[in-house]
């Protein structure tokens, strides 16, 4: 009897024993797998944080050097409407843009002042008075312009507004052409005193003149140009040959200019005329005469 229960109890405690080192081994085997896992995760953690775009520093921004980033439509439409821009200004500059970038400012002329991001001392429809002098915000004894540029005027207010604003911005625009004057006279439609509001060859004075009328020579159509001593130059300009298409519509006026249409053989023919009446008139006192 006492031996089996020793027998069971031998047993009993190697039952005990086999549980726990199976207990034991699947303890170790899930920490193995574990093991096995957690390196995958990792490692797959560092494979996206690789993907994430570097970062930018603080204070600086990306500029991109090209329209690379762009749709490809977009950068082709906008280089289409730039470079048709840019071949209307090409075609205009001759005509209209140097005539206003070189205008020298005068009596009647209307500008206008824009400060940028001051509106307190803009100023626009300023009329130039005969003194040259206009007068602005802060700078009580006015600007003089007469005679310059609107560049000129711009940098002339820029250094003066420099004592109150922090690099001021400064443009100048001209709105209106004033005091730029040219004269037409002799046999034209519309002789007189005209503005120049743009630039002008002696062709387009003359048919701002109303055209040169059939007692007219246009052959011998002549432009006084007052020269620094104050003496008067003349200059040829045979508008028959350039009506003609023989010679270049090439001579501009200045300010000042006096285009001289002179008369041909049959104004003369018709002074002629003129006098006939006076004459038979005359023939009553003095005999008769042989007409």
């Amino acid at each position: 009897m006492r031996a089996r229960n020793v027998l069971a109890t031998i047993i009993f405690v190697a039952v005990l024993a086999t549980a726990g080192l199976a207990q034991t081994q699947g303890t170790a085997t899930n920490k193995t797998r574990q093991r096995s896992v957690a390196p995958s995760a990792q490692e797959k953690s560092s494979n996206q944080a690789n993907q994430k775009p570097p970062s930018v520093p603080s204070g600086e921004r990306l500029e991109p050097d090209d329209n690379s980033h762009l749709p490809a439509d977009v950068p082709a439409e906008t280089q289409a409407n730039r470079q048709e821009q840019m071949s209307e200004e090409a075609a205009v500059l001759p005509y209209y843009n140097n005539f206003f970038s070189t205008y020298r400012l005068g009596p009647e002329d209307v500008i206008s002042v824009t400060v940028f991001g001051q509106e307190r001392y803009s100023r626009s429809g300023i009329v130039v008075p005969p003194s040259g002098r206009i007068s602005l915000a802060l700078i009580p004894d006015g600007i003089f312009v007469n005679g310059k540029t609107v560049e000129e005027v711009a940098e002339s207010i820029k250094k003066r507004y420099d004592e109150y604003i922090i690099e001021p911005q400064v443009s100048v625009s001209l709105d209106k052409a004033s005091s730029y004057r040219y004269a037409v006279i002799g046999d034209v439609g519309q002789p007189g005193i005209k503005q120049m509001t743009r630039r002008l060859t002696v062709t387009e004075a003359l048919s701002e003149a109303g055209g040169v009328l059939p007692t007219g020579d246009r052959s011998r159509v002549v432009v006084l140009r007052r020269q620094p001593n104050g003496n008067l130059a003349s200059i040829a300009v045979n508008v028959s040959k350039i009506y003609k298409g023989q010679l270049p519509d090439s001579t501009y006026l200045v300010p000042g200019d006096q285009v001289v249409v002179p008369g041909n053989k049959l104004k003369t023919f018709q002074k002629i005329l003129s006098l006939v009446p006076i004459l038979s008139f005359a023939r009553i006192f003095t005999g008769g005469l042989p007409f």
